[in-house]
């Protein structure tokens, strides 16, 4: 068994056990709890959008709301929002209920209270949220959810897909805009820091 299960693609729980699936097709129960179900769990079979798609879904947008948008200039998510505000011509809108304003603009509670329906749904939020976040994507009528670099739920990224919506994850839109902007040489270095100037969208 320890053979076939190096061509797992995925894992199913059931219980104390992992039903893993096999490259061929078949399937295998093992405990829940061993190391094998675990190293199975942890590997990356999910797929997302490539580059050009990925390009077409930030060319489309004209909305992005961030959730888990901090006030803090510390956080990923306050240099995330003020690289939108600046370099992009996308409505920003900031999702945190703890907090009331967010570089110069409304912090909002929930998606449900934004004045509109975001094209993108930007996601600082840990792994294991990212399942009720997909809820309140959905519940809202956004069709993408944008997981930020560094957070990875493969199972969630397969319901969300399974439930319409267009899931990127573990990428940075900062990047990936800057990216397809001229924010970015071709090696992927950034060119400099975020200033007042727009760059050419």
């Amino acid at each position: 068994m320890s053979e076939k299960t190096t061509d797992a693609v995925g894992t199913t729980a059931t219980g104390t056990t992992e039903t893993v699936t096999l490259a061929n097709g078949l399937t295998c129960a093992i405990p829940a709890s061993s190391p094998l179900a675990k190293l199975l769990k942890s590997q990356r079979t999910w797929v997302g959008p490539s580059a050009k798609e990925r390009l077409g879904i930030l060319r489309r947008a004209k909305s992005v709301a961030i959730v888990g948008a901090s006030p803090n200039a510390a956080r990923s998510s306050y240099f995330v929002g003020t690289y939108l505000q600046q370099s992009s011509d996308y409505r920003v809108y900031f999702v945190n209920p703890n907090a009331t304003e967010i570089l110069g603009q409304p912090a909002y509670p929930d998606l449900a209270s934004l004045p509109e329906v975001p094209d993108i749904v930007d996601v600082f939020r840990k792994a294991s949220d990212i399942p009720s976040v997909v809820d309140d994507v959905i519940a809202a009528g956004a069709s993408t959810v944008w997981v930020q670099l560094g957070i990875w739920n493969e199972e969630a990224a397969i319901d969300a897909e399974k439930r319409g919506l267009t899931v990127v994850m573990d990428r940075c839109i900062k990047v990936e805009h800057a990216r397809f902007h001229g924010g970015l040489h071709l090696m992927g270095f950034d060119t400099g820091v975020i200033s007042a100037k727009k760059q050419v969208r």
